[in-house]
């Protein structure tokens, strides 16, 4: 490994031409719009090995990885109607030691313009990334390639499969493609959902601070508990997550009850045969509605699972894409000046998206390596990173039989939190909690 590495960065082919570069995908063109000073669209993943991470050799794997991934070697740029992205020659990015709180805001112009921050601490790894780049498929295949090629440069010898490409091959076209546009062929465009919800209400705080309290558990735990109630473990945690919902909105004073949604990205690779290394997921929304009743946990599984089950197909998803989609094949609003597009975009959401869910929750799934890359690896973290408004955000992934909830919050109250992981609890599962809030013994 250490000797075709070597061998591929003296002969490795010039990429990343001045006249490259690349309009930024369907999901992508919103991330930029909603770019506060306190608020960038960052996700973070992270992998533990099983040895203190040498920064040097990391240093090195790095410079050796990035230009394999060329739509993330890049800068943001503004253009009169539409932002892209170019090519990024600056010398970085850099390693850097972990931080306290993570996915802080990503100023475009800072960090030599790069939109990727790599970090360390101890045996972790961590790769964070703007949401403009990809999604958590794009950014798991950089962090795991990375991770295989830090592992080489060790003279640990790791076969290029799945998520890990091969350094010495030039990237395939469609790991570049703005996939959406491929697949909106439907017919009719549904509309989305515009009620309000409940909002989680809680203690802002302070700027620069985020609140991250993790779950690690036994994947065959949850998927024995998952199966007594008929679910799969992802219908089974969402149904965790809008009980907790509900037991915090009962808890609070209110005047009226409102409905308790989750907003949950869907991976469309599933559905859609796509290499696309950018984003690729839409957005579904499993809700329950305290106003008709009172729902039992059970109830509650029932609802989750019948709505994955109708909305989560090929039909239905495809007809998403096509809504999401329209804004891009109308005239009009391709030629409206980029400014403008800045405050709808900005408006409406503030307004109308960002109130339509009570949380957040996404699902890697399952991970996989090549078998030569196992023995390295203790398990894998997910952030979806700094929500837009006050409340909390949730992400699972599992390698092997470790399973990782891993909450993500800038409010001081972690009510929801306590009582997503006491009902696993009360279910049977055992949780070992780790966080970086500072608790007193009260």
């Amino acid at each position: 490994m250490l000797k075709k590495i070597s061998k591929y960065q003296v002969n490795r082919p010039v990429r990343n031409k001045k006249d490259v570069w690349y309009k930024l995908d369907l999901s992508a063109t919103v991330y930029p719009t909603l770019q506060r000073r306190d608020f960038s669209s960052v996700y973070r993943l992270s992998v533990l090995l099983k040895t203190p991470v040498d920064p040097a050799v990391l240093q090195k794997a790095l410079d050796l990885t990035l230009p394999r991934f060329p739509t993330y070697k890049v800068a943001i740029r503004k253009g009169l109607f539409w932002r892209y992205l170019e090519p990024n020659s600056r010398p970085g990015p850099f390693v850097q030691k972990d931080i306290k709180n993570p996915c802080m805001p990503m100023p475009f112009k800072g960090n030599n313009r790069y939109l990727i921050r790599i970090y360390y601490y101890g045996c972790r790894i961590s790769l964070e990334a703007h949401h403009c780049l990809g999604d958590g498929t794009g950014g798991m295949s950089l962090l795991q390639t990375l991770t295989a090629v830090y592992l080489g440069l060790l003279g640990h010898s790791i076969t290029p499969s799945g998520f890990v490409l091969n350094l010495e091959e030039e990237p395939d076209p469609a790991e570049l493609e703005d996939a959406y546009m491929r697949y909106a062929t439907a017919k009719v465009k549904p509309p989305r959902p515009a009620e309000k919800t409940y909002r989680v209400r809680g203690t802002k705080e302070p700027f620069y601070t985020l609140n991250i309290v993790d779950g690690v558990m036994s994947v065959k735990d949850v998927l024995h508990v998952s199966k007594k109630y008929g679910a799969t473990i992802t219908e089974y945690l969402n149904a965790v997550l809008l009980y907790a919902l509900l037991q915090k909105q009962m808890e609070n004073f209110h005047s009226k009850l409102r409905p308790v949604r989750i907003a949950m990205p869907v991976n469309l690779r599933r559905f859609f045969p796509s290499k696309t290394l950018r984003n690729f997921i839409t957005m579904v929304y499993p809700s329950i509605d305290p106003r008709l009743g009172e729902y039992s946990f059970e109830e509650i599984v029932t609802q989750v699972h019948n709505f994955m089950r109708y909305y989560i197909n090929e039909k239905f998803l495809c007809g998403d894409i096509t809504t999401n989609a329209a804004t891009k094949h109308n005239f009009l609003i391709r030629v409206v000046p980029l400014f403008i597009k800045d405050f709808v975009v900005r408006t409406f959401y503030t307004r109308v998206q960002d109130k339509n869910s009570s949380a957040g929750l996404t699902n890697m799934g399952a991970l996989y390596v090549p078998d030569d890359m196992k023995p390295y690896i203790e398990r894998f973290d997910i952030y979806m990173g700094q929500p837009f408004s006050s409340r909390t955000n949730c992400a699972i992934i599992s390698f092997e039989d470790v399973l990782t909830v891993n909450f993500a919050s800038s409010i001081v109250e972690a009510d929801v939190e306590r009582h997503f992981f006491r009902k696993l609890v009360q279910d049977g599962i055992h949780v070992k909690i780790e966080s970086n809030r500072a608790y007193s013994n009260e």
